[in-house]
């Protein structure tokens, strides 16, 4: 009998767009036989199921159902591939372990932490997991200019603390610059953070479980044509995606290593994508995303496929141990 599987997408961010496109190359890819797909599309105005040529019909959330006629349909898993809140920061994840409904990505614990970038590289600092020099600012916080740039040096990184796809990023180069550089990240989040620019390297490395087992795929190097890896860079073609990596089998084993580490220290599930900058062989870690992006393009579905894995297998894997646990 098949498996319905409700595939989430959109939510309440500046990445709806993004999290449509992932979810409905994930709907394409599964197998008919096997999966009874109905897309789902969450925004802040409504959550309803699209049946396609303009019909849609409305989520019940008290139990994530909807009506088909006269049928109640019922999810048995839910593939999260919403990029950003309420997918990718915990509220999700809580509201599914709640009703009992298996889902795709991480737990809410995780996910929550994860999102805060400040608050994960914090945790992450007992376990020796190394991460640039940072400052945090909330909302209505006195901005002190001169604390900040003794402590992260120029130039220097303003980021929206709690956003993806480099929405709400600056690189600063003139002290003169930076409060413009924060008001820009508070239009995304009202936690910022400011860290220390490293020079060298940027990777990307993907990690999933696959049978039962942590699984780090090849890893990608990221080359992009402007200042930093950016919007324009990472959706309009404005970066060379290098995969396998052009890294020397020392900086390899050890990338593999922290991504691994962090995954397994954090008792992750599902797809976490970490971004790392080296200097020298040491890999600095800079954020960890749990839903990242899985369309064609996308950096984690060309890791899979380096690593033998089609889309079908590698979206397949995920329903799979969901169900499992």
């Amino acid at each position: 009998m098949k498996k319905n599987i409700a595939i989430l997408m959109g939510g309440y961010s500046s990445e709806y767009d993004i999290s449509i496109r992932s979810g409905n190359v994930v709907s394409r890819n599964l197998n008919p036989e096997l999966y009874e797909v109905y897309e789902v599309i969450i925004s802040k105005e409504s959550w309803y199921v699209d049946l396609g040529d303009g019909k849609s019909v409305p989520i019940n959330r008290h139990d994530f159902s909807f009506a088909s006629g006269a049928d109640t349909i019922h999810f048995d898993c839910v593939f999260n591939a919403i990029h950003g809140t309420p997918g990718e920061d915990g509220l999700m994840q809580a509201y599914f372990e709640l009703l009992g409904i298996p889902q795709t990505s991480c737990g809410c614990y995780q996910a929550a932490l994860t999102f805060n970038k400040r608050d994960l590289l914090k945790v992450l600092q007992s376990y020796d997991i190394p991460a640039a020099r940072s400052y945090s600012l909330n909302q209505g916080d006195p901005i002190d200019k001169a604390a900040i740039i003794d402590t992260v040096g120029l130039p220097c990184f303003v980021k929206a603390n709690r956003a993806g796809s480099s929405y709400g990023i600056t690189k600063v180069y003139e002290i003169g610059d930076l409060e413009a550089a924060i008001d820009h990240a508070f239009t995304e989040d009202h936690q910022v953070l400011i860290e220390a620019f490293l020079e060298g390297t940027e990777v990307s490395v993907g990690v999933i479980t696959l049978n039962g087992e942590t699984t780090v795929l090849p890893v990608t190097e990221i080359v992009s044509e402007n200042d930093f890896f950016d919007f324009e860079a990472k959706y309009q073609g404005a970066s060379d995606e290098i995969t396998p990596a052009r890294i020397s089998q020392v900086q390899l084993q050890n990338v593999q290593a922290i991504a691994k580490k962090v995954y397994d220290l954090l008792e992750m599930k599902g797809y976490t994508r970490s971004e790392f900058i080296f200097k020298g062989d040491t890999p600095y870690l800079l954020e960890v995303n749990t839903t990242p992006g899985l369309t064609e393009e996308s950096i984690l579905p060309k890791q899979a496929a380096a690593a033998g894995l089609s889309l079908r297998e590698l979206f397949e894997s995920s329903i799979i141990e969901a169900l499992r646990k």
